[in-house]
């Protein structure tokens, strides 16, 4: 995987001006593209007195369990979507959080050619709160270097998240490692989708096919190669495996689901049919 050799980077200040547009432009773009900036105020205990956790807490994982923050949040997720299935809640919280760490790092490489450095002990999330106010990044705003390329720096700040991500929602349930890989796919696809055409409205081709070319790339590499096929005329993405969106009260299949119809034992339970 590619830009695996940063780890010890870290980061670089882009100018004041440059730094306030990256975050701020990325932020028109949608919700899922936006997150909480800047610090607390003086004597303010910090994004913690206000209900976030470090990801880097979420991710950890002791003695082989997953950390309670992440626990708690399937268990939030189960309820809320009234399945017992626990597999099923930490396959849709691993999405939801694939698509905004993605959505976070593609739009400013696409629109301003540097991937921002959003390690996990510096982004804060709050699940109780609606995006874009679910993360936070109290520190200084930096971006990646040049030496490993944009592909090299998006895959980075993705997988400084989803891998150690991956490990603590199969130390939470038995989940396939490989439906998870494949939530990553679809989410990173999905993200390419509302920024293309963001990108395409306003008259920013170049963006477009940089953000096209930089999904391609890391669809063409471990671990989400084989994970689906993207098409780009039109703009289109089908994932080889089943999120399990289905198995939810009225749920159904994605539009990018493996399945072209529900599995016989569902079908009649009261499935919706769409997703």
């Amino acid at each position: 995987m590619s830009g695996e050799g940063d780890e010890g980077d870290e980061g670089t200040p882009p100018n004041g001006d440059a730094a306030a547009a990256m975050p701020r432009e990325a932020a028109a773009v949608g919700p899922f593209f936006a997150l909480r900036t800047g610090g607390v105020a003086v004597g303010d205990a910090g994004p913690g007195a206000e209900g976030y956790v470090p990801l880097g807490a979420v991710y950890r994982t002791v003695g082989g369990r997953a950390a309670p923050p992440l626990l708690s949040r399937l268990d939030t997720v189960s309820a809320t979507l009234r399945t017992d299935e626990r597999r099923v809640a930490a396959s849709l919280v691993f999405q939801g959080l694939a698509a905004r760490l993605w959505s976070l790092a593609l739009a400013p490489a696409a629109l301003h050619g540097r991937v921002p450095d959003l390690r996990p002990d510096t982004l804060w999330w709050n699940p109780a709160r609606m995006a874009p106010d679910d993360l936070w990044h109290p520190g200084p705003w930096r971006v990646h270097g040049e030496p490993a390329g944009l592909a090299g720096q998006l895959s980075h700040t993705g997988y400084a998240h989803l891998l150690p991500l991956h490990h603590a929602i199969r130390a939470a349930c038995p989940v396939s490692g490989r439906l998870l890989w494949g939530n990553a796919a679809s989410a990173l696809a999905g993200s390419l989708r509302v920024l293309h055409d963001w990108c395409r409205t306003r008259g920013r081709e170049d963006a477009a096919d940089r953000a096209t070319a930089l999904v391609s790339a890391l669809l063409r590499t471990p671990p989400l190669k084989a994970a689906g096929t993207l098409t780009t005329a039109p703009l289109a993405f089908r994932r080889r495996t089943c999120c399990l969106y289905y198995r939810v009260p009225g749920g159904g299949l994605c539009g990018d689901c493996a399945l072209s119809r529900l599995p016989r034992s569902e079908r009649g339970a009261g499935h919706s049919g769409g997703g």
